[in-house]
């Protein structure tokens, strides 16, 4: 890997981190809001609700990005797919142009004889 594609990758991990951070500092603070607007809580279920909901928006985080990973790797196939069956496609017709023309020059110089 050169250069410039390390670095392309150090600022796609930094990106990826800085977003990830911004998700749980937005989760934070509406848990910390929850927590604040419910009365009657002890130390322990604050905290406890605080971790829970926190793994859950790490999991349902972790869900989106697999579920966006499977529709690219199938977009991608997809195209795959299109593209290997159009390229034998175009392969074919020219192997006939091909053969077409090689019989029509056979022709023209067998008439010339």
């Amino acid at each position: 890997m050169n250069t410039g594609e390390q670095a392309a990758r150090g600022l796609a991990d930094i990106e990826a981190y800085l977003f990830r951070e911004a998700r749980l500092s937005a989760a934070r603070r509406r848990v910390a809001a929850f927590i604040a607007s419910t009365e009657g809580l002890t130390y322990e279920q604050r905290r406890d609700i605080e971790e829970w909901y926190l793994e859950e928006q790490i999991y349902v985080a972790r869900m989106v990005t697999e579920h966006i990973a499977e529709t690219v790797n199938a977009a991608e196939a997809a195209h795959h797919a299109r593209f290997t069956r159009w390229l034998r496609g175009t392969l074919f017709a020219m192997a006939v142009t091909v053969a077409l023309t090689f019989a029509c020059t056979a022709v023209v110089v067998g008439s010339l004889t």
